[in-house]
């Protein structure tokens, strides 16, 4: 006695979903995540071992804010006085990167005013970056 040949055969797919969804249970369980933030390339500074001359060393303050004549531009701040970009940029080559041992090391504070130009705190960092200064703080007021 053979088997009697059907019109139309089915496939039962539900024990092979059940194994699908096996192997997506046992594969999230045993993924190992990796720790993102150890593979981060951060240059974080050294701690200090001793006070170095730098260290007493006020840092140079400068404030960025908007200039009334014209708004697209930025007017800087340095000890009170009020000055152009070719004006910081001659200042922070001579009085912080030409008096300091390691220019990369002296801390400079730059305050924003929240209406100021993003490009006058660009330019400003562009002029930092060109004298090695990397100390850097940036605040908005």
């Amino acid at each position: 006695m053979g088997r009697k040949p059907q019109d139309n055969p089915q496939l039962d797919m539900t024990p092979m979903i059940d194994v699908v969804f096996e192997l997506i249970i046992f594969f999230v369980v045993t993924i190992k995540q990796e720790d993102i933030f150890s593979k981060l390339n951060v240059n974080r500074p050294a701690p200090a071992s001793s006070k170095s001359e730098s260290d007493n060393d006020e840092p140079c303050k400068i404030e960025v804010g908007k200039n009334a004549r014209n708004k697209n531009q930025g007017v800087y701040v340095i000890n009170g006085k009020e000055m152009k970009l070719s004006e910081v940029d001659e200042y922070l080559k001579t009085t912080v990167a030409g008096k300091s041992k390691k220019p990369e090391e002296t801390p400079i504070v730059i305050r924003c005013e929240n209406q100021s130009p993003h490009k006058a705190l660009v330019d400003l960092l562009d002029r930092c970056y060109k004298y090695r200064l990397f100390s850097l703080s940036v605040f908005s007021m």
